[in-house]
Formats: C-alpha cells, structure tokens, sequence
C-alpha cells in the first residue's frame, strides 16, 4: 500500500474544486497529479467532473502508467503527467486544464508573450507550444517531453494547457496566472498591440526575483532537500569517475516529492545536526507565528 499524506489529497481535492468554480475546466475536462514518490503518482480519475471528487477517487500509478492502487480508473491522459516527471526530477505537481483564453492562443497556434508584464514573467515565465498530438497517445506524449525540460507552462496544440510545480498548489497559481496572461494579451491585442519590455527591464526582474518569492526551475527543493545535479568542474570533464560520481541526481533522501517530511523534520544522523534542525525548527516557528 502506498501512504498518500492526507494534506496531498486536501491540496489535489483543493485544486480540482478551483479548477472547475473558476472554469478553467468543463464537464470532466482536466487531471491533476502529485509526485507521491521517485516512482509513485496520485492522480485524479477518469470520467469525473474535478468539481465534485472526492478523497477516495484519487488513484496511484507508476511512471509506466500502471495503476496501483484506487477503486476509479486512471486518467487516460496520464501520459501528459508521465512525460513531464520523467523529464523534471525537480517537479512534484502537474496541472492539465482547458482555460478558455490560453486554450484560444493553444487552438490558434500563437505563442504566448511572457514579457507583457513583471506578475506574468515571474510567475509563469516563458510559455512553450506544442506540435499537436491525439490526446492519450505517444504522439501527446511525445509533443510535450522536449517542451518540459525548460517550461513551467505548456500550450498543447488544439487541446489546452500543462502548468508545472513544485507542489500542486503552485503549480495551479501557474494555470491561473497563464490564463491571465492569456487574457490581457488578447485585450492588448485588440487594443492595436502590446508593448514588450525591454532587455533591461528583464534583466531588472531577473535581479529581484526573490522578492516575489518565486525561483527559476531546478533549485534544491524547500520540501525534502532534492539537490539538482551540478555540472562538473572544467578540470573534471572527460573523467570518467567524475561523470559516475555526478551521474546520482538524488542527494538525501533518496527520493523527491511534496509529500516527503521537511529536511528539518527528517531523523538527525548526528547531535550536531540535531542542534542545526532545531534551529531551523524555532525559527521556523518564529516566522509561522510572526505572519
């Protein structure tokens, strides 16, 4: 049996329920799934609207799209979900939906431009569009992989869109920020044209991304630890005992995902690091209460 932390299940049933009251779904349009594991997925079921499931809905799968576990039946559009956390050790969340304006640009075949404005830049940041692929086939599949090794959103060609996080509340705020860029850019557009901003306005963001609490992609993960893998070093390139010592993407614990405790809650190996966690506890607790 796999343990699904009961905050994963409120956080999914959460975003399912937002999805459709916000229509950004239709009917039983959409899926969303949560990193359980190195291997292990929840996802929402087939057939059913988002805005009315239920804890016990929610089923598991493997990264081969095998289910495990659940009385409903997998997704069949688990193949989106299994091309982006294949590609993206460092993603615990997908979100797929159908927002009606990011959808048009999706059926269009018009790319989205993220540097509209500074909310849109730092929150979705650069937009990918796919070749179109059959819904539930390799072909979707496919389309996608190349697209999520640098983007945190998706447009999938005559179909709708894919946002990325690392938990799946972050990556719904994404869905919801792309179909507001979508919106403004097609306002902007009837207006007679956007006005982009400028390198250096870019550059500027880039210098206070922190401050609106969002990070680029592959950084070590708040949850559980995960540490990217580093390039080697110039003088290390072509050793072939570097390469298989750099070849591990996992650092401690040996697997990735929202549900994983905390690295300040996980057992301390050693006193001192004991004393380092219960630092990083009170201050923690200090933050919580203060806010």
């Amino acid at each position: 049996m796999v343990l699904v932390p009961e905050s994963i299940r409120r956080d999914v049933l959460h975003v399912c329920r937002r999805l459709y009251e916000r229509g950004l779904v239709a009917g039983t349009d959409g899926n969303v799934s949560v990193r359980l594991g190195k291997d292990r997925i929840l996802a929402t079921p087939t057939g059913m609207s988002k805005g009315f499931l239920e804890a016990s809905d929610l089923v598991v799968c493997d990264l081969q799209g095998r289910q495990l576990e659940g009385k409903r039946r997998l997704t069949t559009e688990i193949k989106i979900h299994l091309a982006v956390y294949t590609q993206r050790e460092d993603v615990c969340a997908v979100v797929h939906a159908h927002p009606p304006h990011a959808t048009a640009f999706a059926v269009a075949r018009r790319p989205l431009e993220e540097r509209l404005m500074p909310e849109a830049y730092i929150a979705v940041g650069k937009v990918a569009l796919t070749e179109y692929g059959t819904p539930s086939t390799e072909e979707l599949e496919a389309s996608i992989r190349p697209a999520a090794k640098e983007h945190d959103a998706i447009l999938l060609a005559n179909h709708g869109a894919v946002t990325l996080g690392r938990d799946v509340i972050g990556a719904y705020h994404r869905m919801e920020a792309l179909e507001q860029l979508a919106r403004i850019s097609l306002l902007t557009q009837m207006l007679g044209g956007a006005q982009r901003l400028s390198p250096e306005e870019i550059a500027r963001l880039e210098s206070i991304r922190g401050v609106y609490g969002s990070a680029p992609p592959n950084l070590p993960c708040y949850h559980c630890g995960w540490t990217p893998e580093s390039p080697p070093a110039a003088s290390e390139r072509g050793s072939e005992s570097s390469a298989g010592a750099r070849r591990k993407t996992y650092t401690e614990p040996e697997v990735h995902w929202a549900g994983n405790p905390p690295v300040w809650e996980r057992h301390a190996a050693t006193d001192k690091e004991a004393q380092v966690r219960d630092l990083a506890r009170r201050a923690l607790r200090e933050v919580r209460e203060g806010s």
